[in-house]
């Protein structure tokens, strides 16, 4: 019995950070909402910054926050930190199953920089870590204390940090890392500061002290910003499904426009759960959308390999696949580093080279991401001909 462990690995990594990351996506945006709606208390109560009365399910809630905390620490407390630490452990793993273990297929592009396989791990784990040391600076710092100038400033910080990573890791490898960045400073704020400051206001309250306010302060600032980072995390992990974002010569700004949507949906729904109901937060966010998706359309068509004219025969394009494709697309592939058959395309009939005969046209002749790690060099000329061949079988351009 021949079983793909990696493969059957990656599934179940998958799945559990999946499951995982929505628990966790579902409390930061279920707290900030309920931030945002919380009223001024009925009858007065001593340390009560408000209230809300929820109905859901059938049964009726009662929720009440308190400035810093409540005169006696209740008996039953629940913490909410095992849903981001889960999170950032699962997909940290993925990580490192899919792009460190794979880094000559996913991570490594020797066109843009010739590296070997510890060196771009090395890299990798270096803007985790760096990141992560950068954004907790910038936050104890002046501009810690302006949400707005310490958004605009991150946001710099991150362009900055794609765009390098773009220059030196393939362009599914450098998205991959500035969402990894973004979930390990979000997992970060959990461990380093909300959990930290909220044990801290505990230890005051069992010793009979007063806590200090700026704990939960510090502690609200982190889980907002987390909440901020949300859905440009969430497009990064469906993204890799997507060559034409990764696969653009101007995938920074691709990846940016993106991003920019959805801090703008993200922040029309905050404002909106406040009573403020801004729609040009929302107009700003399908301007950016599809700008973005426009601007991609267009430096796609701009990176396109004119077709030769000249008739390419089926023979001569089935030769290049051969050599480049089907050492991975095959139902018994030479190379079983990508899993048994990479997206379930196989390439090794006459019949399927020509059903997949579009696909071929956007992975190895348009983003060119295909074949994957440049181990199996391809050149321009080659592309250029399947090109062709695939645009006179079909009448068309796909």
């Amino acid at each position: 019995m021949d079983i793909d462990f990696v493969s059957w690995l990656n599934l179940a990594l998958r799945w559990v950070h999946v499951l995982v990351g929505i628990s966790w996506i579902g409390t930061s945006f279920y707290f900030v909402w309920l931030d945002n709606n919380l009223r001024a208390a009925a009858t007065a109560k001593e340390g009560v910054s408000g209230e809300l009365w929820a109905v859901h399910g059938g049964g009726f809630y009662h929720n009440q926050k308190y400035m810093v905390a409540p005169p006696e620490l209740p008996e039953d407390l629940h913490w909410f930190k095992w849903e981001a630490y889960f999170t950032w452990i699962t997909g940290f793993l993925l990580l490192s199953l899919m792009y460190y273990y794979g880094a000559d297929a996913f991570l490594i592009d020797k066109s843009k920089a010739d590296l070997s396989q510890w060196q771009a791990i090395g890299i990798g784990l270096g803007a985790l870590a760096g990141s992560w040391l950068i954004y907790d600076a910038m936050c104890r710092s002046g501009m810690g204390n302006d949400n707005k100038i310490f958004g605009v400033m991150w946001s710099i910080v991150m362009l900055g940090v794609a765009i390098w990573l773009s220059s030196v890791f393939s362009g599914r490898g450098a998205f991959i890392h500035v969402g990894a960045i973004l979930g390990t400073v979000m997992a970060a704020n959990v461990f380093f500061v909300i959990i930290p400051n909220q044990r801290k206001v505990v230890a005051a309250l069992k010793a009979g002290d007063t806590p200090d306010p700026a704990l939960g302060k510090a502690a609200k600032q982190r889980s907002l910003h987390n909440n901020y980072m949300t859905l440009p995390v969430v497009f990064i992990m469906i993204s890799n499904h997507y060559p034409m974002t990764f696969g653009n010569e101007f995938g920074w700004v691709i990846l940016a426009g993106l991003s920019l949507s959805g801090w703008y949906f993200r922040h029309f729904l905050n404002r909106r759960n406040i009573g403020k109901v801004e729609y040009h937060l929302l107009v700003l966010g399908f301007a950016a959308f599809l700008g973005t998706m426009m601007f991609a359309g267009v430096s796609q068509s701009r990176q396109r390999l004119a077709p030769l004219d000249e008739e390419i025969s089926f023979v001569e394009a089935r030769g290049i696949v051969q050599t480049h494709c089907v050492t991975c697309h095959a139902f018994n592939p030479a190379n079983r580093d990508h899993g048994p058959i990479p997206g379930g395309v196989s390439l090794e009939s006459e019949r399927l080279i020509k059903q997949h005969a579009a696909k071929i046209y956007e992975q190895a002749v348009v983003t060119r991401v295909m074949p994957m790690g440049g181990e199996i060099l391809i050149t321009d000329e080659e592309r250029q001909k399947l090109g062709t061949w695939i645009i006179q079988h079909l009448g068309k351009e796909p």
